[in-house]
């Protein structure tokens, strides 16, 4: 029985549902609009301040214009010049911004919402604003989605239908559908969220100037996860590991691939493949936590002591973790794995599970922690994975 598309939320669901209701009846499953999810919502960012943030060096930025004589379309890609806002006309195009909660606090805030999901699932927080009439057009994403209307309206149309086309129109910059026939037509108020599971098409289109925050999850393909793992596999392989065949019989044909070679190769292809728990699971913490935009966390030029570092907290500071560290942590008993930016570090199970949900320590924290883990956290410090933070 599919579940109501439509919902409202309440004072304790936030979704209309609860989280296990949510991830049971509509996880990947079905996409679901929820009314009034945040309640009064004010934007964390504003239009202007989106604009500033695409102008910065490194910021990940597009801007697309729709001209509608001919249904051509422009993409240009940021950072961008400070008057590029001045050349644009007053209806039908988009500004998005990536990874916009790594650069603002306040957008980053908006992820405690999702705190049901596990946190090395959460991609990044993008942020749109759309003159009038602006649009991406109508496509397809291969990842969940939640879409939070932040400021003005936008006019939402979907396919939620059973394996809806697909193709892709030719000539044109963007992926858009060919085909588009919306089987529901909604219109967003802030505080409402729209959440779009893979393979869901979907179109936009701004009834006023507005703004739109886009919490997208993770979902690397197989190819990618297949790529990366042989990758791993490689590196762990002696070069005394090579295609036997002592059990050769008298080739019957000079050139030909016999099955007996066929077999030997499934076989040396399936041993090597074997991987346990424990070396999985390492590979896959470095995988998924690595940051696929390419930025990097430099280590400082002086770091504090450790010494100092435990003096500054007990003063008021706090550590916090770089904006651009993406964190997931794994184990059994007191001891894990802390894995960070493709990078993993020994630790006690709760000074993990501490860093993946809070992303900082205060004096409270670092009491209960042993030598071995302060001795830990000061080996983030010294790489800028946390830093002391300037206001104590």
């Amino acid at each position: 029985m599919t579940p109501p598309i439509e919902r409202r939320a309440t004072r304790s669901h936030r979704l209309g549902v609860s989280h296990a209701a949510f991830l049971r009846d509509y996880w990947q499953k079905h996409p679901l609009l929820v009314r009034g999810a945040f309640p009064g919502f004010t934007s964390p960012i504003s239009p202007d301040e989106l604009a500033g943030l695409s102008c910065e060096e490194g910021a990940l930025a597009r801007l697309i214009v729709h001209q509608a004589r001919g249904d051509r379309w422009q993409v240009r890609t940021g950072p961008f010049p400070e008057d590029v806002f001045t050349t644009l006309p007053e209806r039908d195009w988009t500004l998005l911004v990536q990874d916009v909660d790594k650069w603002d606090p306040d957008v980053a805030a908006l992820l405690e919402h999702f705190a049901f999901l596990p946190r090395w699932r959460i991609d990044d927080i993008m942020v749109s604003f759309a003159a009038p009439e602006g649009s991406v057009g109508a496509h397809v994403d291969q990842y969940d989605v939640f879409l939070i209307q932040g400021l003005g309206q936008r006019r939402w149309k979907i396919d939620a239908g059973t394996n809806p086309p697909q193709d892709f129109r030719e000539g044109v910059e963007l992926k858009l559908l060919q085909q588009f026939t919306p089987t529901h037509d909604w219109v967003l108020e802030p505080g409402d969220v729209l959440y779009l599971p893979p393979g869901v098409p979907h179109h936009g289109v701004a009834l006023d100037a507005c703004l739109t925050l886009s919490v997208g999850m993770r979902a690397p393909s197989h190819s990618e996860l297949l790529s990366d793992l042989a990758d791993a596999l490689t590196e762990r392989l002696p070069e005394t590991r090579r295609y036997a065949d002592p059990d050769l019989a008298p080739a019957a044909s000079d050139g030909r691939i016999d099955a007996d070679t066929l077999r030997r190769l499934r076989g040396a292809l399936e041993s090597l493949a074997q991987i346990d728990d424990a070396a999985l699971a390492e590979w896959f913490g470095g995988f998924i936590t690595r940051y696929r935009s390419g930025g990097e966390i430099a280590a400082p030029p002086r770091a504090p002591s450790a010494a100092q570092v435990e003096s500054r907290l007990q003063h008021g500071a706090g550590l916090h973790l770089h904006p651009l560290a993406r964190c997931a942590w794994r184990g059994r008993g007191a001891n894990a794995r802390l894995h960070v930016n493709g990078e993993s570090y020994e630790a006690g199970r709760a000074l993990a599970r501490h860093l993946c949900t809070h992303r900082s320590i205060d004096a409270g924290f670092w009491a209960t922690l042993d030598s071995a883990d302060r001795a830990r956290v000061h080996t983030l410090v010294k790489r800028g994975i946390l830093a002391l933070s300037k206001s104590a």
